[in-house]
């Protein structure tokens, strides 16, 4: 893998420029517009840009570690996959989440992160008898 990706990035109008940050392998990612949540309610929060990936790579989307703590929010489905295919001009990234508590977010937030991974590749299954390797003891144990 080389120490440099180019990623293609369309800006919806108004929309902050990412940056990448130097002291991480994460980048940050703004929230485009305001929004209000209500406790209980749940909402997809547009962040104003579409990418086109390198080929072969997805972006993981995971909520910043002061998300919480500041806003009340959960990514409702814990992390978010954008494959590469996902690259449309008005394919704007989002991040669903949930409300816990009222909450007014405003646009240029950093509300969550993203880094980019090569892609799984394609799997077989390959069904046997036994996988002939030592038990560790079942979920949830070291094996010790």
């Amino acid at each position: 893998m080389s120490d440099i990706a180019e990623i293609q990035i369309r800006y919806f109008p108004g929309s902050p420029h990412l940056v990448m940050n130097e002291r991480g392998d994460w980048c940050d990612l703004y929230v485009y517009e305001d929004m209000t949540l209500k406790a209980g309610e749940s909402a997809c929060i547009p962040l104003g840009i579409a990418m086109r990936l390198p080929i072969g790579y997805e972006a993981i989307i995971a909520p910043r570690s002061s998300t919480f703590k500041r806003t009340g929010l959960i990514q409702t489905n814990s992390v978010g996959v954008v494959d590469n295919s996902y690259s449309g001009n008005n394919d704007q990234w989002m991040m669903p989440v949930y409300a816990t508590r009222d909450v007014v977010i405003e646009k240029g937030t950093r509300l969550c992160q993203f880094r980019i991974q090569e892609r799984q590749p394609k799997l077989v299954f390959n069904e046997v008898a036994t996988l002939n390797g030592p038990d560790r003891g079942g979920f949830g144990t070291s094996g010790k």
